[in-house]
């Protein structure tokens, strides 16, 4: 559906979204990382670089604790991440970036930085600028 303006934001958005993520994913498959998926991806963002536990994975990403389970033994197959104990609470299994999930996590800082390089040479550095201090914004 068309807004009145003419665009639709909603639609333009997911097409940038889907040009960045095709890019990302083929990085990652570059650096031998074909295994990632989008759960995986949201998975990842959402645990940033330290220990969290599977219930606040699941708020985080708003799914049940039995697909968090599903996603990090995905990645746990893969060598990527591992589980830890919680040292103020024993029920609790905390997640964490193996050694080599964060030599993933730089060569996916590396794709980004590439990724971003290329939307500057596409419509400039000014523009990219604009986009990102657009986008830091709260909405």
């Amino acid at each position: 559906m068309e807004s009145k303006r003419g665009r639709d934001l909603r639609q333009l958005l997911l097409m940038r979204s889907e040009w960045f993520e095709d890019r990302v994913y083929q990085g990652a498959s570059e650096k031998g990382y074909g295994f990632i998926t989008p759960a995986m991806v949201r998975l990842f963002a959402h645990m940033g670089r330290r220990a969290v536990s599977i219930p606040e994975l699941a708020r985080r990403l708003s799914i049940s604790r039995q697909a968090v389970h599903v996603t990090i033994h995905e990645a746990m197959r893969h060598g990527v991440v591992e589980f830890e104990e919680c040292s103020f609470d024993r029920r609790l299994k905390l997640v964490k970036f193996t050694d080599a999930g964060m030599q993933m996590l730089a060569a996916a800082d590396a794709t980004m930085d590439r990724v971003q390089e290329e939307l500057e040479a596409r419509i400039g550095k000014k523009d990219v600028e604009s986009l990102l201090r657009i986008l830091e914004k709260t909405w």
